[in-house]
Order: C-alpha cells, then structure tokens, then sequence
C-alpha cells in the first residue's frame, strides 16, 4: 500500500486519509489504485459498516490530480494520463455505486479530483475551510471526475457557470447548491469521526447534532444573474450576454472567461448538455475518459500546464485564440469515442 494513503480501521469504520501534503493531497495513479484496493476489501467486510474520507493534514482535502503527470504524458503518447484517468474514474464510480455509507470532509480545498471523491459519497461534510472549484478551463483540461453528470444537475444555469469561470465557492454555498449534505465547523470533525466509527448506524444524526449554522451563501445573491447570463449552450451567446449586461458582475464574468480556453469552455457546454441526459453515471464516465484521452495531448492543455503551473507566467497562448476558431470539426474529434478495446470500463 503506498505510503501516500493512510488506511486503517477505526472502530466499525473503515477510513482513508489522503497524504501528500506538500502537493495538496493531489491525486496519483497510486493512490487511485489504493482506495479502490481498501474499498473493495472492505465491501465484503461485515465488521466495516461505513467508509470515513479525509486528509492528513494541511490546508487541502484535494486540489487534484498530478496535473504535472499528465502534461507529461500527453506530450508523449498519452498512456500514463490514459491509466490514471481510468483509475480515477473507476474509483468515481466504485464510490457512486458504493453500498456502505461513505463520510467524506471536504475540510480545506476540494478542486478537480478531489470534487471527484467527494461528489459520489452520500455524505460530504463541508467546513469554514472548505474552497471548492472546478478550475480546468483556465489550463485547458475539463470539468471531468463526473463534472457532467454532477453539474447539470445543479439548480438552473449554476453548473455551466462553475464549469466555465472555475469560480470558487465556500462551505456555505457548497451546502446551499447541495454539493455538501452538511456544514459543521472544523473543530468539530474529529468529534464527528469519532463517534461515527462508534455507531455508525447514527451517521445522519451525528452530522446533524455537530452541524452549524453557515454564514450567508454569496452565490444564492446571483442566481437570477447566472440562469439569465450563462442560459445558452453556445459559448458565443454567453460572451454576448455577459457584454451587453455590463453590470459589475458580468464585467468581472466576462473578464474571467477572458482568461480561459475558448477550446475547454465549448467542450464543457457540450459535455454537461450531454451529460444531462446520460442514463447513468458508468456511461458519463466512459465519455468522460474518451474526452480526456484526447485532450491531454492537444494544444491547449500542454501551454496551460506551462502557462499557470511549470513556468507560472499566468500567460497561455490558447490556440484557437477565440471561441469562434473552436470549431464543430475539432469538438467532434475531441468527443469521438475511442477505439474498441479502448474504452474506459467499470470495475468487475
């Protein structure tokens, strides 16, 4: 088991914490494969009743996966991101599908693969500390991990503004949106591990008892502004909407999506619009995979990855530079399914 796990039962409860904290508990290959090795020993293991999901220490329950890997990879042939993606995104549905109750603490940043781990979990716990995003349309990746089945899945035009701006939202507004089931303060988790893994039959009242009350939730103030402005499935109109507002929130919008790629932000559209429609979780992840085969390799993901994390200039040359040299032709290869025998699968 690779030391960048610590898994160990506690009590009548099985429990995972994340533990590479230099890189903010981001995710490997290696530690996908470790969680889907305890969570499957302990499905079958009568004296493990509920699965508890955390962080070691630092201030990140998970900003990700090993984006640095990736790049890596795709500017080569791709195999390495195409096994991590795969890995990933069995441990996504391994979770989603999960018969045991699964507690995860979303106590601290929660961004890409860590949202991926928390989303499936009929529990998510959020805190004062919790910083939640899906911020890959600024390094040319997508909103993946399930980004597609979850989003659309928010009320009114709330997911396609997450996905497109990579915004930033707290424990409150997670709680408000329904990413988090509960809000408790963080001197309070240990308490609340604690007394799950003692009965952990009493979960939902052991939340409940330790829960507070959250401050206000910003994004609730601008849900009228985001089903108005970001209600289209084409990328252009959104831009012309948030133009001819001009208020100050739509100005700050319109500048963020300045910063994007034009690329990611068309393929996000057309995922969550697809993804809305998907019968069930397997089939988004198998798009999902087929998306991500082909886009870690592409243009726009390798100079973002340099841009904002090897070189931190902050400065990507997107290619195509607009929304409008992203064309249908090359979405269409971006979502073609990948070959037989290829295909992102479930686990047995």
């Amino acid at each position: 088991m690779t030391d960048q796990l610590i898994i160990r039962t506690e009590g009548l409860a099985g429990r995972i914490s994340l533990n590479r904290p230099a890189a903010l508990h981001a995710l490997t290959t290696e530690m996908c494969f470790g969680m889907i090795e305890a969570l499957r020993a302990w499905a079958g293991d009568d004296a493990v009743e509920a699965i508890l999901i955390d962080h070691s220490e630092g201030r990140g329950f998970c900003a990700g996966g090993d984006i640095r890997m990736l790049a890596e990879s795709g500017a080569k042939d791709g195999q390495e991101a195409r096994e991590f993606f795969h890995a990933e995104y069995r441990l996504n549905h391994l979770l989603f599908d999960y018969a045991k109750p699964v507690v995860t603490f979303m106590d601290g940043i929660t961004m890409g693969g860590g949202v991926g781990i928390s989303l499936p979990s009929r529990f998510r716990v959020a805190t004062e500390n919790t910083r939640f995003a899906m911020p890959e349309t600024g390094i040319g990746l997508f909103p993946d991990v399930g980004g597609g089945w979850y989003l659309p899945r928010l009320e009114g035009r709330v997911g396609q503004f997450l996905a497109l701006t990579g915004a930033r939202i707290d424990g409150a507004e997670c709680l408000a949106l329904g990413l988090a089931t509960h809000y408790l303060p963080a001197d309070k988790l240990e308490e609340a591990r604690d007394r799950i893994a003692e009965r952990p039959g009493r979960i939902a009242g052991i939340l409940g008892e330790l829960s507070a009350t959250p401050p206000p939730a910003r994004i609730t103030e601008n849900i009228d502004k985001i089903n108005r402005l970001f209600a289209s499935d084409h990328y252009e109109d959104i831009l012309e909407a948030l133009d001819k507002d001009g208020g100050e929130w739509a100005v700050k919008e319109r500048d963020t999506l300045g910063t994007k790629s034009p690329q990611t932000c068309k393929v996000a559209l057309r995922q969550l619009k697809e993804g809305a429609d998907m019968p069930d979780f397997a089939a988004e992840m198998k798009r999902e995979y087929a998306i991500g085969a082909h886009v870690v390799g592409r243009h726009d993901f390798l100079e973002g990855v340099r841009a904002l994390i090897v070189d931190k200039d902050n400065s990507p040359r997107w290619d195509p530079p607009t929304p409008e040299g992203v064309t249908d032709a090359m979405l269409g290869e971006i979502f073609a399914p990948m070959p037989a025998g290829e295909e992102w699968t479930p686990l047995d």
